[in-house]
């Protein structure tokens, strides 16, 4: 069987099994039924980002995020509404409108991944911890990739 080139990238950073896709939508409301109809139901919340734990493009950072979440088998799918405050998704709306921002991998050791993947000319776009104590980052590929977004995630020990 061929590899693929998603296959390659998933074997060469070692980051396993995509676990989540995530959506940039304008209005989490708005929104829930169109991708109900493709992922089921959906649970909602409200999430604070705030500047103690989070940077965006090195800068601390606050906002409020609506989030919906359903899955599809072993993939959590996750629509993002910025609330509030400055996030990625807003960057991904702006510039092409609503759709597919990123990607999530759970890793076991968030810094040695973030390391292969910044030497490998992907950039850190936002890293922190969740009010739940993961730690998290959103990588930008680099222009030959089409500047995909990848986020990685590591549960509190």
């Amino acid at each position: 069987m061929a590899s693929t080139p998603a296959a390659d990238v998933a074997t060469r950073f070692d980051l396993g099994p995509i676990d989540q896709i995530s959506f940039a939508v304008d209005d989490l409301d708005a929104a829930l039924p169109r991708y109900a109809a493709l992922f089921g139901e959906f649970t909602v919340r409200t999430v604070r980002l705030t500047p103690e734990r989070v940077r965006y493009r090195g800068r601390p950072m606050s906002a409020t995020l609506a989030l919906g979440f359903a899955r599809s088998g072993d993939v959590e799918i996750e629509l993002v509404q910025v609330l509030d405050g400055d996030a990625p998704s807003l960057e991904h709306l702006r510039d092409h409108g609503e759709g597919l921002h990123h990607v999530r991998f759970r890793v076991a050791d968030i810094e040695a991944r973030k390391q292969v993947l910044v030497e490998a000319g992907y950039e850190i776009v936002v890293e922190g911890t969740t009010e739940r104590g993961s730690s998290f980052a959103y990588l930008e590929a680099p222009a030959g990739l089409g500047h995909t977004v990848i986020e990685l995630i590591q549960p509190p020990a």
